[in-house]
């Protein structure tokens, strides 16, 4: 009864000009740095802490939040449009949103991804709302033997991912990992694969290679071609056929599945939301009665990722909220504002200032309804982009990718590393090597490795047997990984029993 009535005074706040506009500014903010490839939300809303120092509380963290929130959907803009992942956790949502914008059909996957971020926004906030301290006590008492097993986990969705292509995305997959071993080591500080340049002493940034792999890489491919008359996308603005209520009903139980999913992988810190879209990805493709369609333009591709992607903010404000212990990069900036703001995240905050708290939880349900008008009003925006020529598209993608690069640590090595990274996944995709395996390789290689050699310090090898969440987690995955070869086996045998 409590929850409800401190919730009733926290919407009660938010009636007054300066919560909407900080809301509405917030989300306007936060798509456009979502969108922006090389501006992270952690970035955007480290960018805007310093404006608020002379702001109350309550109006800097619903601004900042806001701008977490909405960063999340803006990452999925260019994802769909141009194959230029705004975000790490957008990646997921070009599988199958660029393709339906080649095929002509970018509208439908702009509106699936804008509802399904809306639904997994208000999902992981009701969560969050309701859980938030029995979800943060135990994920906080997770062993690093967990965390390991959770990082393999997400490294077996790899064999999704590569569909009937498996061995690739292994290899991928593979490439991936190794490259996340250049840089100073996690655990003893020794130099690995650094080559004498301190440049690779933290490795490569995921970012620079990110917008590589995946935005340059496709200009490096169609500029092959040398047809771009003949490469122009129709997609008349007036001619686009947008989703309506019905069609988004038929996803209804994608997007909520998903959406949990993606809550509960935020909840653990480390995790964020490019291990839980890839995750809910994997686990919407294996349910789905067309697995091969994944990849190819399925909007339940879209739904899962975009609904997971933006669940997970609410799961990562769980353990901050109510343990003080970060869940993302984002929140470990929060942490900072609210320190700004001498408030100090943890229990004491909901029985000390449960105003802030539940003026914040009001603010997150409304920001989202927010970010839902402003991408219905901007979606006709958006979509005017696929009828830009690719004489003039190709270029401004190269421009923005090395000026995102450039704009994460200031630096041309990093430019130097997405053109890099850019070439080597032109090169991957002449033979058919996936770039998403070498990703979700960099993304969990680090979350794998330092926790395995963690674990082990602690309680040597038998701790990851011994542990019933971790020999769980390591079932599945095990289970995961030889499901592409058991399908590999069941089509060998009919193929047998058919040439007989």
């Amino acid at each position: 009864m409590d929850l409800l009535i401190n919730l009733f005074q926290g919407f009660g706040y938010l009636v007054g000009w300066e919560p909407v506009v900080a809301m509405t500014v917030g989300v306007i903010l936060g798509i456009l740095v979502g969108a922006m490839p090389g501006l992270s939300p952690s970035m955007g809303v480290a960018l805007l802490v310093p404006f608020t120092y002379k702001m109350p509380p309550q109006i800097a963290l619903i601004l900042l939040v806001s701008i977490y929130i909405a960063s999340n959907y803006g990452g999925s803009i260019t994802a769909v449009t141009i194959n230029t992942p705004g975000t790490p956790s957008a990646v997921v949502t070009a599988f199958d949103g660029y393709p339906l914008t080649q095929q002509g059909r970018a509208g439908e996957a702009l509106g699936i991804s804008l509802v399904a971020s809306t639904v997994g926004g208000i999902i992981g906030t009701i969560i969050l709302i309701f859980f938030s301290v029995p979800l943060a006590s135990l994920a906080v008492r997770l062993h690093p033997a967990e965390y390991f097993a959770l990082a393999i986990f997400g490294l077996t969705t790899v064999a999704s991912l590569g569909g009937k292509n498996w061995p690739k995305a292994f290899i991928a997959a593979l490439l991936g990992l190794l490259i996340n071993t250049i840089g100073l080591d996690p655990i003893s500080g020794v130099k690995r694969f650094t080559f004498g340049t301190y440049r690779l002493f933290d490795g490569f940034a995921l970012i620079p290679a990110l917008i590589g792999l995946f935005a340059l890489s496709e200009v490096f491919s169609r500029l092959e071609e040398f047809k771009f008359d003949k490469e122009k996308i129709e997609a008349d603005i007036n001619k686009t056929v947008w989703p309506s209520f019905i069609y988004y009903w038929k996803m209804k139980f994608t997007i909520i599945k998903t959406s949990i999913i993606g809550t509960l992988i935020g909840i653990f810190p480390g995790a964020g939301a490019t291990i839980a879209t890839f995750i809910a990805y994997d686990f919407t493709k294996r349910g789905s009665k067309d697995p091969d369609s994944f990849g190819k333009g399925n909007p339940e591709g879209v739904a899962a990722a975009e609904a997971s992607n933006s669940s997970s903010v609410g799961g990562a404000l769980v353990p901050l909220l109510a343990l003080g212990i970060p869940g993302s990069a984002t929140t470990a900036v929060l942490v900072g504002a609210l320190m700004i703001h001498d408030l100090n995240p943890g229990p004491l905050l909901f029985t000390e200032r449960p105003d802030i708290v539940y003026s914040l939880f009001a603010s997150c349900l409304v920001a989202n309804g927010i970010m839902l008008a402003l991408g219905l009003m901007g979606s006709r925006l958006w979509i005017k982009v696929t009828d830009i020529p690719k004489t003039v598209l190709f270029p401004c993608i190269l421009a923005i990718s090395i000026i995102g690069s450039f704009a994460v640590n200031y630096s041309f090595f990093d430019v130097a590393v997405c053109i890099g990274f850019g070439v080597a996944g032109w090169i991957l995709k002449k033979f058919d090597y996936p770039a998403a395996p070498i990703v979700l390789g960099m993304v969990l290689g680090n979350l794998a490795e330092t926790n395995f050699r963690r674990a082990v310090i602690m309680g040597g090898y038998p701790v990851f047997f011994v542990r019933p969440f971790s020999v769980l987690l390591l079932l599945v995955s095990a289970l995961s990984l030889a499901y592409p070869f058991y399908q590999s086996y069941r089509k060998k045998k009919k193929s047998a029993a058919a040439g007989k």
